[in-house]
């Protein structure tokens, strides 16, 4: 979980509006992807029944 929060923590740090505008449309797609991918794995973790 430490790796996931340090890159969220990179992520904000970045000026977004000097990221080329064709850069920014792919890491908008990326994050995208990735967002999807970690509410599976809270959706995952959300059914679990513990004993």
């Amino acid at each position: 979980m430490g790796e996931l929060s340090a890159a969220i923590d990179h992520l904000a740090i970045e000026d977004v509006s000097q990221i080329p505008r064709g850069e920014l449309v792919e890491q908008l797609l990326e994050l995208h992807w990735q967002m999807a991918r970690l509410q599976a794995q809270i959706a995952r973790r959300t059914g679990v029944r513990l004993p």
